[in-house]
């Protein structure tokens, strides 16, 4: 996958996670970090967990966003350069925090590409 497709499937699968974070019967989502996986609106850690892989071009890492709020950063300048995520209780942590770990991955103009606060059931 392109630079710019990584980048573009980090859009969508940031407007999924917007989207999927109204449910509030099901709160489980997750987020597989590199290649850009995501999944969201489901029952159970696991099945959240295990769909944002299957969507993941290898070696990801998976971010479980569960009664909480994630949020990712990237640098604009080099969407495939340096980013940064954070799962906290308040939006705003995760957001500041993401930020910070952009910046920290050696990215020079970081800013909040998505977020999502789960349903807090």
């Amino acid at each position: 996958m392109t630079c710019f497709g990584r980048a573009l499937s980090g859009v969508v699968a940031a407007a999924g996670l917007l989207i999927g974070a109204t449910a509030v019967g099901k709160a489980a989502g997750a987020l597989a970090i590199g290649a850009c996986g995501f999944a969201y609106d489901y029952a159970q850690d696991d099945a959240a967990a295990q769909a944002a892989l299957d969507k993941c071009a290898g070696g990801c890492k998976v971010v479980p966003v569960r009664r909480a709020c994630g949020a990712i950063a990237i640098d604009v300048r080099n969407a495939c350069g340096a980013h940064g995520y954070a799962v906290a209780a308040r939006l705003g942590q995760a957001q500041n925090t993401a930020l910070r770990h952009c910046y920290q991955h050696g990215g020079k103009d970081c800013v909040i590409r998505a977020w999502a606060c789960d349903a807090k059931d």
